[in-house]
């Protein structure tokens, strides 16, 4: 199954969540009134998407003398993927990491840690970037912002049914079926979006790790990056990091590679899109 249909059946599935969670409150009302709460909630940070997390990590614009390989693959690469140049800011930080932000390919930002300049090669760091200008052609700043607004709606029709249930009576007379049953449902629906919005975020770097390798043309620096990333993410830590701004680095900022922090991780396991790059690389 490709990135694409798995991220339309995760984002149809979160929808389906909303349909029952609203139909359990009493029908369309709720399920309009939720939603339009979380769309007003989210469609703030899309807008600002930018302005917000690179306040949030200290960045800066870098002037193309500052940084004049950076800038070169920076504009190389956005030309073979047809988008315009985006900006390119540093983040003063050690921990070496990169992320893509802006709402869409005339208002995005490719931003690297100072950390990752020093480490990588410059065959790496071009495949990073190329990893990241794919985020920005494929829309995955768009994608997440959805199933961000599905998962808010989500939270908050299971808040609003959980205080009904213990404080609104019996909803037997109502037509509301089974007020444990519901609650349980209730209590268990957040937690199956927050699932649910890891397995769109894994999705959306399988296919960035794809569409970086097609434009940089060597999947072997790409994954010679992840793995120089994802050895220096154990031991450097990122300062600043925020776990609602982790599923955007190129490896995760907060979570190890193995144990219990694969499961609760929004990215997928290192080694594993490694396997896949090698075997791009193998296939020509």
């Amino acid at each position: 199954m490709t990135s694409q249909i798995k991220t339309v059946l995760l984002l149809a599935l979160l929808s389906g969540i909303i349909i029952v969670l609203g139909g359990m409150l009493g029908g369309r009302t709720g399920i309009i009134i939720a939603f339009g709460l979380a769309l007003v909630m989210n469609v703030g940070s899309y807008w600002y998407s930018d302005k917000i997390v690179l306040s949030m990590y200290h960045a800066r614009e870098l002037a193309p003398e500052e940084a004049p390989y950076l800038h070169q693959i920076v504009e190389e690469l956005s030309r073979n993927a047809g988008i315009p140049k985006p900006r390119v800011c540093v983040i003063p930080e050690e921990a070496p990491n990169a992320f893509a932000t802006g709402r869409d390919p005339q208002h995005a930002v490719v931003a690297v840690t100072e950390g990752i300049m020093r480490i990588l090669t410059p065959q790496e760091l071009r495949g990073v970037v190329a990893h990241e200008i794919g985020h920005i052609v494929n829309r995955d700043i768009l994608i997440q912002t959805i199933a961000g607004v599905m998962a808010s709606a989500i939270v908050t029709l299971a808040n609003i049914f959980q205080f009904t249930a213990i404080f609104g009576g019996n909803r037997d007379e109502e037509g509301g079926g089974n007020p444990i049953a519901g609650l349980v449902l209730a209590l268990l629906a957040p937690i199956a979006a927050s699932l649910i919005q890891m397995s769109i975020s894994r999705s959306r770097e399988y296919l960035a790790d794809d569409t970086g390798a097609a434009l940089c043309g060597q999947p072997l620096a790409l994954a010679g990056a992840l793995h120089k990333l994802g050895v220096a993410s154990g031991s450097i830590p990122m300062q600043s990091g925020n776990p609602s701004t982790e599923q955007m680095f190129i490896v995760s900022p907060l979570f190890g590679n193995g144990g219990m922090a694969r499961l609760f991780s929004t990215h997928p396991p290192l080694e594993e899109r490694i396997q896949r790059l090698q075997a791009m690389a193998r296939q020509g």
